[in-house]
């Protein structure tokens, strides 16, 4: 068939120029650093001990069979958006599917004809796609420059009835941070300004009780939309957000990935607010975990490669395509999986080694890891 043809020459192109992806297997006898699971919980026989030893029989079920506004919104779904609520002393919280259900149906829910959009260059593809979802004007200024946004808020804000910045807390590609203070600043500066922040890698790795970098500076509740992964530290799967009532409610009437989709399994849910629960008592794991990132990171400055991270994911840019995969075969040979990252994940010529840290990584491992980004 004509179509297949032109497939069959695309993926041809894509392999030639070394960004042929393919569903890979994980190695169980190689040590994982591509994974999100920062805290080590999806391994953590205790913990899953407790868990099911404490688990109604009720919360068992394996599906909500149901969309949340007709018969999914399962007694979990409510338990754990009020123990949010709780743990971040909010209005309102609401659970979604995947962190990619969340960033592209948010946005296109919440804005007015006179609305406009300022997102970091680096945002999460989801992130981009809600934007374009939205048809709403948006603009990127430079990466983790909130200089440039101001500049553009001094020239658009007026001309608005709302703008939206939108960032990340900890950049997945980079492992950099955002200045949330600064952040904070321009909303006070500009009284229009409402703050999108998607915290998929803070959350559960950041400030003394979990609950992502924002939480930790003291200026969560000056955040107007504060996104959650569960797929990652927490080791769940699914997203929240920490919001108002009136934008909760708003959600719930318009959000086309909430309203269209079967609700999240009850047992999913429940293990959520487990992981929720015991998140304060895993310090001594986010320590651990800060500290190789900040090793891991200074390593490879020494190599002479620029590494901006200041978080678990640690990127060693190699630049070409080749050599990035060929790097990755030499950890894994050595028992570290490591996924090269290529165009378009990163810009053209920017391809890279993410090594994305686990609390668990044995000490011995670790070392041994050290030594070969030095080799």
């Amino acid at each position: 068939m004509n179509f297949e043809i032109r497939l069959t020459e695309a993926l041809a192109r894509l392999r030639q120029g070394g960004n042929l992806r393919m569903l890979p297997q994980v190695p169980d006898s190689v040590i994982n650093l591509s994974s999100n699971d920062y805290l080590g919980l999806l391994t953590d026989e205790a913990l899953l001990d407790a868990f099911y030893a404490q688990l109604p029989r009720a919360s068992r079920r394996l599906s909500a069979a149901s969309s949340r506004l007709l018969t999914g919104n399962v007694p979990e779904a409510i338990a754990f958006e009020d123990a949010l609520c709780q743990a971040y002393g909010s209005e309102a919280a609401l659970v979604f599917d995947s962190g990619y259900h969340a960033n592209t149906g948010i946005l296109p829910a919440l804005v007015g004809k006179k609305s406009l959009v300022l997102a970091d260059k680096l945002c999460h593809a989801s992130m981009i796609d809600g934007i374009r979802a939205s048809g709403c004007t948006f603009y990127r200024y430079r990466h983790n420059d909130l200089g440039h946004a101001r500049t553009l808020l001094e020239r658009y804000a007026s001309i608005y009835d709302e703008v939206f910045i939108m960032t990340e807390s900890v950049f997945s590609m980079d492992g950099d941070r955002v200045d949330i203070p600064q952040l904070v600043a321009l909303k006070r500066a500009f009284p229009n300004v409402v703050l999108y922040l998607d915290e998929a890698h803070g959350v559960g790795v950041f400030g003394e009780t979990g609950l992502g970098c924002a939480h930790a500076t003291g200026l969560h509740q000056e955040i107007d939309l504060l996104v959650g992964t569960l797929g990652k530290a927490w080791s769940s799967m699914g997203a929240y957000l920490i919001c108002s009532q009136v934008v909760r409610n708003t959600l719930i009437n318009r959000m086309r990935p909430f309203i269209f989709t079967t609700a999240l399994p009850p047992i999913n849910l429940a293990w959520s607010r487990f992981v929720l629960e015991a998140l304060p008592s895993l310090q001594a794991r986010r320590e651990r975990l800060l500290v190789m990132g900040e090793r891991l990171a200074e390593t490879i400055r020494q190599q002479g490669t620029v590494c901006v991270s200041a978080s678990q994911i640690v990127p060693y840019v190699i630049g070409e395509n080749i050599k990035a995969m060929a790097l990755a075969k030499r950890f894994r040979e050595a028992g570290f999986y490591v996924l090269p990252i290529r165009p378009p994940t990163v810009p053209e010529g920017t391809a890279r080694l993410r090594f994305s840290l686990t609390a668990t990584v044995p000490d011995v491992a670790f070392e041994r890891l050290l030594e070969l980004v030095q080799a």
